[in-house]
């Protein structure tokens, strides 16, 4: 069970601090820069698409679940239909999200007060970044899927991909044309696409046989969409829920000022850290779960629920005594700013025992959401 669980947990964890590690350039690279409003502006705007992005992460988990579940029936033509189904909600909610950005702008910045350089720098990363919702909404369907099918090979490709990809195009755009938030909304933008791209490479590489039973009248039978979007309701209210605090967080922060906005926006690149590597053992209960539950092995399932968090509350542990040994120089990573790192220490100790007290939140939400017990 420990192999099955590493074999999965690895992949991910390591693909899912690839996620903060691209915040985090971001934020260094910005936090270098001569005007503090620039990393500001990337708060404000990571929070806005944090907000829209987060509330459909259903596609990447509920996809998962259902698909772990197929998986354990071994049952390859529903699950091929799971993808279709997630593929075509993130399709549309895509070109949604393009089509109704001026409206969601404008009630962000009716929701959060900034500075005028923040906000001018924030829009401005927001009106690039908007075009890559389609491409963002279909890497979490793939991911979700390649997930739900054992493979955490296949998400670890792609984070790895995307944000690499990201990082080099945002170091060009930032470093060699001497752009600064624009540069960073551009290179979202390219990475997430080429993302899309490398995903239906994948696809086919290792699944194009499944297509053969693909039948495009059962993506839109009903009996199977409404238990798609029953689970799907469920953690997208949860996930809304997850949103408010966050950005309630950071809105706060930009009501108290530069200075606070930009130690918080720091500080929370290190929950996010925390929070992805953790995920790592989350996302193996979702596969595992998944797949237990489908194939009726209760025995195994409670194995794979007791040794997930064995390892997921002592991965807490490294890295809470990460965090108390180092505070000082993990914050210099990402400012050479003197007030803000001062500003930041004194706040350190909450970021320093999250790790810990987090771990059974996220442990649990994998778990149920493996086994698809949403409500």
């Amino acid at each position: 069970m420990n192999r099955k669980i590493l074999r999965l947990a690895i992949p991910n964890i390591i693909s899912n601090l690839t996620v903060p590690l691209l915040s985090s350039v971001d934020t260094a690279l910005v936090g270098h820069l001569e005007k503090v409003s620039y990393l500001g502006a990337i708060a404000i705007g990571g929070m806005i698409f944090n907000f829209i992005y987060w509330g459909f992460g259903f596609l990447r988990m509920g996809t998962t679940g259902l698909t772990a579940q197929a998986y354990g029936k071994n049952d390859p033509a529903q699950s091929i239909l799971i993808l279709a189904r997630a593929m075509l909600v993130a399709l549309v909610f895509g070109l949604l999200i393009i089509v109704f950005q001026a409206i969601i702008i404008s009630l962000s910045f009716n929701l959060v007060v900034a500075s005028t350089e923040v906000e001018l720098y924030a829009r401005q990363y927001y009106n690039i970044r908007i075009y890559a919702a389609p491409a963002t909404l279909a890497l979490y369907a793939f991911s979700g899927w390649f997930l739900g099918m054992q493979n955490a090979k296949y998400p670890l490709i792609l984070a790895v991909v995307t944000n690499s990809v990201n990082i080099i195009f945002n170091l060009f755009f930032i470093i060699v044309l001497d752009m600064h938030v624009d540069g960073v909304a551009w290179g979202t933008v390219v990475a997430n696409y080429f993302g899309v791209l490398t995903a239906i490479y994948l696809f086919m590489r290792m699944y194009r046989s499944q297509l053969a039973g693909f039948k495009k009248s059962m993506v839109l039978k009903w009996s199977e969409l409404s238990k798609f979007f029953a689970v799907n309701r469920d953690i997208f209210i949860r996930t809304l829920a997850l949103i408010f605090a966050f950005s309630f967080f950071t809105a706060k922060s930009s009501e108290s000022g530069e200075m606070i906005l930009a130690a918080n926006s720091i500080l929370i690149n290190l929950w996010m850290v925390m929070s992805y590597g953790i995920d790592g053992f989350a996302f193996a209960a979702e596969s595992l779960v998944g797949r237990y539950v489908g194939a009726g092995d209760r025995q195994n399932l409670n194995k794979a629920v007791r040794y997930i968090f064995y390892w997921g509350v002592g991965m807490a542990g490294v890295i809470t005594i990460l965090y108390v040994l180092f505070p000082e120089s993990i914050l210099r990573i990402f400012t050479n700013k003197p007030d803000v790192i001062t500003l930041a220490m004194s706040y350190m100790i909450w970021t320093m025992i999250a790790p810990i007290i987090s771990s059974f939140c996220y442990i649990w939400d994998g778990i149920f959401i493996g086994a698809t017990a949403s409500v």
